[in-house]
Formats: C-alpha cells, sequence, structure tokens
C-alpha cells in the first residue's frame, strides 16, 4: 500500500506540479533497522525542471543533520589520539578561543559539539570568502553570548561547527572536506560530500535541487555538472581552494554546519551503523564506548538553562530539550518542550535540519533497533506540526505518510 501511494503522489505531481504550493516539491522517507532497509517511499521530483522523479538514491544538501556526521568523525580522531573532547581548544588551534566576558574559561571540543561554548550565529557563520579567516567573525562582540559563561548555557549555533572544522583540520593536517571522506564517507560505502567536493560524477547527476515553499531553487540546481566553485569564492572571485586553503585558517570554507550531500539510503547506512554499536559490513566505525558517548545527552532543558528554539529561525521552536555530542535527543514531551516527534512517548536521537525550502531528519530508537530518515523539499521551515514543535512534514517524515 505504501509503494501505491508514493506511485499515485507522484502521478498527481506529474499531472498538476503546481496545483498547491503547500504539497513538497519532493520527499523521501527510509525506514531500517540493524539488519538493513525496512521499508522506502518517495514522491515528487528531485528537479521539477527536468520533471525527474525522485528516488531514496539521489542525494540533498542535509543542513544541520550534517552536525551529526562531524561528531562522528571527531570520535573517531579522538579514539585515534589526536583530539581530547575535554581539552582546551586553543591549544590545537595555536590561538586562543575565549569569551572576551569570560577570559579565563576555556572552550573544549564537548562544548563546541554540544553548543554550550557561549558562541552565537549573530555575527554570522556561513559568509567567510576563499582565503580569509574566519576571525572576521569570531573577533566581533556579536559573536559570543557575554551573559553565560562557557559550558552553563546551551545556545544552538552554527559556528560551534565552523570551529570544530577548524581544530579537526589543524590536528591532522588535512583538509575538512577530505577528512570527512577518509573518516565517515568512505569506510560507510555512501557516495556523499560536503559541498559536492568529493561526490561522484553519478552523485552530480542525481543531485536535488532545494527549492523554498514557492518552488523557486535556492540550491543544487546543477543540470547534471559540477558547481564551478564548492566554496564561497574569494574577494577576488578566485576559487584556487588549494591555493588558499590553510588548515584551521576557515572552517566555513566547506559547511560543515550543513553543506553535506547525501541520499536517504546513505543516512539509513550511517543509521544502521549506530545502531549496531559502531560497525557496519564487517567494518569498524567506533567503538561502543564512543557510541555511549554519542547517545548520552550533555544538556537537558531544565526551564532555564537554554534556548529550546533556533534562533535565526523565528516560525521554528520548542523542540531542543536535550542534545549530546551533535545530537539531538527527543521524546520527553513535557511542558514547553514539544519534542515527542514520533508521538509515541519513546526516546530517540538523531538530528534534524532545515535550509532553503529542505526538512530532514535521521532518527534511531536505539532500544528497539529501528531507525528512520527522511528530506522533504520546496516546504516551510514552521512548526505547525500536529503534536509537536517540529512541522507537519517532519511528523509524516518520522511516521510515513
Amino acid at each position: 500500500m505504501k509503494k501505491l501511494a508514493a506511485a499515485l503522489g507522484l502521478s498527481a505531481l506529474l499531472a498538476a506540479p503546481f496545483a498547491s504550493a503547500a504539497e513538497p516539491v519532493g520527499r523521501v522517507r527510509v525506514a531500517f533497522d540493524r539488519d538493513g532497509i525496512t521499508a522506502s517511499q518517495s514522491e515528487g521530483f528531485a528537479d521539477l525542471g527536468a520533471r525527474r522523479a525522485l528516488t531514496p538514491d539521489d542525494p540533498a544538501r542535509v543542513a544541520s543533520v550534517s552536525k551529526l556526521l562531524a561528531a562522528i568523525a571527531v570520535l573517531r580522531l579522538v579514539e585515534q589520539g589526536k583530539l581530547d573532547l575535554d581539552a582546551d581548544v586553543s591549544i590545537v588551534l595555536g590561538r586562543p578561543l575565549r569569551n572576551p566576558a569570560f577570559a579565563g574559561a576555556p572552550i573544549t571540543l564537548k562544548m563546541l559539539l554540544s553548543h554550550t561554548s557561549s558562541l552565537t550565529d549573530n555575527a554570522g557563520y556561513w559568509n567567510v570568502p576563499l582565503g580569509a579567516s574566519s576571525r572576521i567573525i569570531i573577533d566581533t562582540p556579536e559573536a559570543w553570548d557575554r551573559q553565560h559563561p562557557p559550558g552553563t548555557f546551551f545556545r544552538y549555533s552554527n559556528l560551534n561547527f565552523v570551529m570544530i572544522a577548524e581544530v579537526m583540520e589543524r590536528a591532522t593536517g588535512e583538509r575538512f572536506d577530505r577528512l570527512m571522506q577518509q573518516l565517515v564517507f568512505v569506510p560507510l560505502k555512501i557516495d556523499a560530500c560536503h559541498n559536492w567536493s568529493g561526490c561522484s560524477a553519478m552523485a552530480i547527476e542525481r543531485a536535488v535541487v532545494l527549492y523554498d515553499s514557492s518552488r523557486m531553487p535556492q540550491r543544487d540546481n546543477l543540470q547534471g555538472k559540477a558547481p564551478d566553485c564548492t566554496v564561497i569564492p574569494g574577494k577576488d572571485g578566485g576559487c584556487g581552494v588549494d591555493a588558499h586553503w590553510q588548515a584551521g585558517q576557515n572552517g566555513a570554507m566547506f559547511s560543515p554546519q550543513g553543506g553535506v550531500r547525501i541520499s536517504a539510503n546513505g543516512l539509513a547506512r550511517v543509521g544502521q551503523m549506530l545502531l549496531r554499536g559502531g560497525e557496519l559490513d564487517g567494518v569498524r566505525i567506533l567503538s561502543a564506548e564512543a557510541i555511549a558517548l554519542l547517545t548520552t545527552p550533555l544538556w537537558i532543558f531544565d526551564g532555564r538553562n537554554g534556548v529550546i528554539g533556533e534562533e535565526d529561525e523565528p516560525n521554528r521552536g520548542g523542540f531542543f530539550c536535550a542534545y549530546g555530542l551533535a545530537s539531538q535527543h527527543i521524546g520527553r514531551g513535557i511542558g514547553v518542550c514539544r519534542d515527542d516527534l514520533f508521538a509515541d512517548g519513546r526516546r530517540r536521537i538523531g538530528h534534524s535540519g532545515n535550509a532553503y525550502g529542505l526538512l530532514s531528519g535521521l532518527w534511531l530508537d536505539m532500544d528497539s533497533g529501528k531507525g528512520v530518515a527522511y528530506f522533504a523539499t520546496g516546504v516551510g521551515n514552521d512548526s505547525d506540526g500536529q503534536h509537536s514543535a517540529f512541522s507537519q512534514i517532519e511528523e509524516q517524515g518520522a511516521q510515513g505518510w
């Protein structure tokens, strides 16, 4: 029945693709357990202009789900002895990273990963051109929460992951996008990448175009060709990445906070690995100890110790109620924390994503060994869910439509 419903949904869109702006341009959902995929649904288009149907194998920019993938890479480097979650990151960076209002308080990787570092997005986070340094953001007063010392207050900030990328680069001497290939995508046999750097020609041909709720293309309208530049060009318009890259200078370069291009089936493989205790297809990615770290909340909302919404998305909020190492912990559904996306009272971990008219999610029930990955394009970023502070589209992605 689900496959039939998906087919009928695609037929309806083919017949009248602009009938309702409220309907997604395309959406896909893949359910899985520890042993493999158990169900999949897809409908609509990966590319409206080409009338190319969306499938579970088509890669999309999955926004902040990228943060969870970055955490997996960080934990691999921790297990290799190259990083320390509890050490002052200033040591690795080779320069101080300090909140000016609390200059004596060190900032750790654990704080960056859990959004308790006291960094904010008020000064920006992505707008660092090639050849420039992230210090054009970090060194501005607006980049910091001057009311709360590091480690004491949750405030969701993409800028944390710019700094995480810089720490990873300084610890290894390797570029962030290449580290993600080495540490996550290649070992898991996933054709995925950051900003299309490292993806195959086949993945680029299958790119999912991101549309806003008015069905206007916003990102990745590639038309089968790799982008001319995978980073923000320099002030002179140049795009010589190899000539300008320096380890730890510009962590925003490959969008660590949201730039992963990956399919729903690819996300399902990530989820399977986590459900299987860090191993997939006989390849050990993370130890049991690392999985325990990843699946343990480091911050739980107590009514006053954090901001539970997305500050740059005024229409969204109320679902950041517990957070770990770049992992959302949902299902509590207590008071103002309307985070029970699945409406069943079960605890899950994973991450949501929203940007450029896309909503995405990867969620795992570690106890039952089941998970789901989904994304939808051409939708509004809001909190209009029936039973949670997520959107109706996300609730349908979590539970099926």
